[in-house]
């Protein structure tokens, strides 16, 4: 069986990496993009399982481009926004297009717990990620 197909978006080259090495010892294949043109080129030539992408990209790009662009080609693909920034609109916009958010700092518990979760099940909705908060 073939490792799930992972790419990871954001332009902070030491997040960018930290995400990778956390996702490769999980087991993962990962591909990774520093912004959205790297990241709209990968996912034209090739399938990802998962997207995970930074909400605030270069200049005036979001991870809300990103997504729209790999959803075109691939439209139940999982998608996960990772910001610091969002406000509570973002949030609402990026649950109603079935997009989870995560918000930096992101535990690394939770980063493992949410992508497993959607690999696992691609039509989790938005705001579950499978962890039990008491």
């Amino acid at each position: 069986m073939s490792k799930p197909h992972i790419l990871v978006v954001d332009d902070e080259p030491s997040v960018l990496l930290t995400y990778k090495m956390i996702l490769e010892q999980e087991g993962y294949q990962v591909t990774t993009a520093p912004n959205s043109k790297e990241a709209c080129k990968a996912v034209e030539s090739s399938a990802f399982d998962l997207l995970l992408c930074d909400f605030s990209l270069e200049q005036q790009h979001t991870g809300f481009e990103v997504i729209a662009a790999a959803r075109k080609l691939e439209p139940k693909t999982p998608c996960v926004l990772l910001t610091g920034y969002a406000n509570m609109e973002t949030a609402q916009q990026a649950k109603a297009q079935g997009i989870h958010v995560l918000f930096k700092p992101i535990e690394i518990e939770e980063f493992i717990q949410t992508t497993s979760s959607l690999l696992e099940n691609p039509k989790l909705p938005p705001g579950s990620n499978g962890m039990n908060r008491s």
